[in-house]
């Protein structure tokens, strides 16, 4: 098994690619296989954000490893004016959907649910297979629900500190 342990920045030549989804992407923990076929394992550090199309991996045997986005199913939204696609926006943030931002259009995962709401909303909603890398989010670190352990997630906002009296 090629074991991963470490992120790197792009590298002009690499010796393996791992061809992911972005759900897989956004793993730390994950065994997977190479484009040709290896049984890969990644153990990277936890909270990170997920990996990108072209960063690039180092295994413990010193191998350079360069991750591809899969193409996955997605709906891809345009809609007749700006206001209404910031419309669209709002209500797909509102409910947490990993969002893509185009200029003039959105990306989502497929799902049927929210392609009715957006083409209630008057959004004109097409499906296509593209690779998909949304938005990370504002603050970086974790999205959890959790109340039980807190120090495990203590994520530090990296634009604000709410809460914070000085």
């Amino acid at each position: 098994m090629l074991v991963i342990r470490h992120r790197l920045a792009p590298q002009p030549t690499w010796d393996a690619e791992l061809h992911l989804t972005y759900d897989a992407r956004s793993k730390s923990r994950l065994r997977c296989f190479s484009h040709a076929g290896e049984d890969v394992g990644l153990f990277l550090e936890r909270g990170q954000p997920p990996l990108h199309d072209g960063e690039c991996l180092q295994a413990e045997d010193g191998r350079i490893v360069v991750v591809r986005a899969q193409a996955e199913r997605l709906l891809h939204i345009t809609c007749a004016s700006a206001f209404e696609l910031t419309r669209a926006a709002y209500h797909l943030g509102n409910r947490h959907v990993a969002l893509q931002i185009g200029d003039g259009w959105l990306r989502l995962l497929d799902d049927y649910v929210l392609q009715a709401m957006l083409e209630q909303l008057g959004a004109q909603v097409e499906t296509l297979e593209a690779p998909f890398q949304p938005e990370h989010g504002a603050y970086g670190g974790g999205h959890h629900h959790s109340h039980a352990g807190e120090a495990e997630f203590s994520y530090a906002p990296r634009l604000h500190q709410f809460g914070v009296r000085r």
